[in-house]
């Protein structure tokens, strides 16, 4: 879990694609019937399968796809019909071209399409414009239910979050929660602000997530192992007291430097980790100081 956080970046972004590690196996994992998560290398894979077709939650990247569709074959030969992407990033978006030339429909927030046609910036790196073929062809503005698989499976927009384009993905019957990159389970989180993210909204939609959540569903991570209510909580209680610690120190005319030094998010990540307990730190710093100009 650990090395997968630390080779993110490599992931996340389709210009670094190109030194991304060879392709890992993908686990499939049976949560429910008719719902399966996959995990292999970049964000966690919802499956949803059944009579009416296989339906995922996120495509990794570009060089996985291979074995994503040798995966899902072997719980369901029927043809990947939709992927719908929880927000932008490289490595939950990375597949859409390879899967869209095979006749797969994707569909993702307004948002996530227009970051896509663009140039972007993920942690001060550019990221150029995806490809026409990777673009979603279906998109939303607030909310979206697929009625398929004896399911309803509703993607849920929120405020911006991990970036602007999230959405939580609610299997209504099954009781699955898919939470893209909102929830990094064991792991300091990435909130990309040039994407429009807020740690502020993190914490909010994480809020949203517990208020569907009982203490039986199911819950899929963006990155790390599987998760129940009581493990989401204690992770929104984590920002919520970084977030509270910063802003205090702040309030007491600490510079970033001094703040950083006093560790306050070293007993949640480490500094081989993608998002280090310095990075955490400086990204709060930075969002409460736009937030005290504006």
């Amino acid at each position: 879990m650990r090395r997968a956080a630390a080779i993110f970046l490599l992931l996340a972004t389709p210009s670094l694609a190109q030194q991304a590690p060879p392709p890992a196996e993908v686990r499939v994992e049976r949560l429910a019937p008719g719902v399966a998560v996959l995990f292999g290398r970049g964000g966690n894979i919802g499956l949803s399968y059944g009579d009416d077709g296989n339906v995922l939650i996120d495509d990794q990247y570009a060089p996985m796809t291979e074995r994503i569709v040798a995966a899902v074959r072997g719980i369901d030969p029927d043809p990947i019909r939709f992927v719908l992407n929880t927000h932008w990033h490289g490595d939950h978006t990375g597949g859409n071209e390879n899967l869209g030339r095979a006749g797969t429909v994707i569909v993702a927030h307004d948002n996530v399409r227009l970051r896509m046609t663009m140039e972007q910036l993920v942690r001060g790196a550019p990221v150029p414009p995806s490809p026409t073929g990777a673009l979603p062809v279906v998109t939303f503005s607030e909310n979206l239910t697929f009625h398929l698989n004896g399911d309803e499976i509703r993607a849920i927009h929120v405020a911006p979050a991990h970036t602007d384009g999230d959405s939580l993905v609610y299997w209504t019957r099954a009781n699955v929660l898919h939470m893209g990159d909102i929830y990094f389970n064991g792991m300091l989180p990435f909130v990309d602000l040039d994407s429009g993210g807020s740690l502020e909204g993190v914490i909010a939609a994480v809020g949203i997530a517990l208020e569907i959540a009982n203490d039986e569903t199911r819950i899929i991570p963006g990155h790390g192992p599987m998760a129940r209510r009581a493990e989401l909580a204690a992770y929104r209680d984590m920002l919520r007291g970084l977030r509270d610690q910063v802003a205090a120190e702040m309030r007491a005319g600490r510079s970033l430097n001094e703040i950083k030094a006093m560790r306050l998010a070293d007993a949640h990540g480490r500094p081989a980790d993608f998002i280090t307990p310095d990075f955490m730190i400086e990204t709060i710093h930075r969002e409460l100081t736009a937030r005290q100009r504006n």
